[in-house]
């Protein structure tokens, strides 16, 4: 069982601390909704690896459910959006590494994408599925839609539907809002190797939003139990994002 730590108060922030002059690819992720549940601390640890310990916010470890839309280019900016823009959705948790190094572990992240799919899945080590999904906007409602096709088995669906309110000021923003959204690393494991990315973007504009719906069968696909109590929901209209190269 990977260990715990508890996110301390003192690296909690809205801000990148490093920059990313030469990023491997460039990112846009719009229209994007966290929808956070604590858990048990325990039950968590043991999705992910031994060398990383999950971190505890305000006494548990928290799992989120995020859907966005996702704008991919190179590092000089290139795309071609009928190919790299697409709608995905992660379902991640919080870690830190032997090092001292914050950031997160992905359990699943969904995408419409095939080609982009297959390119995660063996280049990088990320547990990425084909799904079929949706991000429609009517006002200040969106629903996120996603079906899971492959690899299989592709059983598992999510559904959620947010009305967004107002932004939040900077002063409103505190360590719990900090340490389920400002993430700067991934990590990545396979094959016997383990990798880490750092990852750059502005920070969040995040906005109060209401959950009207919600039903995910994600978070048991990824071996959760199914959620208890009410997510704490935040949306933001996106960043821009720059990542970095991969290394061990």
């Amino acid at each position: 069982m990977a260990e715990l730590v508890e996110f301390p108060a003192d690296v909690a922030g809205g801000s990148c601390p490093f920059t990313i002059e030469r990023p491997t690819m460039t990112q846009r992720w719009e229209e994007l909704t966290f929808v956070h549940w604590a858990f048990d601390p325990a039950v968590v640890s043991r999705l992910v690896p031994a060398h990383l310990r999950v971190e505890i916010v305000d006494g548990a470890a928290w799992v989120g459910l995020v859907p966005f839309r996702m704008r991919v280019a190179t590092a000089a900016g290139r795309e071609f959006e009928p190919v790299t823009t697409f709608c995905e959705t992660n379902v991640r948790t919080y870690v830190v590494d032997a090092a001292g190094r914050r950031g997160v572990w992905f359990l699943s992240l969904d995408a419409v994408r095939l080609g982009a799919v297959v390119v995660a899945r063996t280049r990088f080590r990320l547990p990425y599925f084909w799904s079929s999904m949706a991000l429609t906007r009517v006002g200040d409602e969106i629903a996120y839609r996603c079906r899971r096709r492959a690899p299989r088995p592709a059983a598992a669906e999510s559904r959620v539907r947010v009305r967004v309110g107002a932004p939040f000021a900077a002063a409103e923003l505190g360590l719990r809002e900090h340490s389920l959204t400002a993430r700067w690393r991934l990590f990545s494991a396979g094959g016997g190797r383990r990798r880490h990315a750092p990852v750059w973007h502005e920070p969040w504009p995040l906005h109060r939003a209401d959950l009207l719906d919600v039903d995910d069968h994600l978070l048991t696909a990824a071996g959760l139990p199914h959620p208890a109590g009410d997510p704490l929901v935040h949306y933001s209209p996106g960043v821009d994002v720059r990542i970095g190269p991969q290394r061990p």
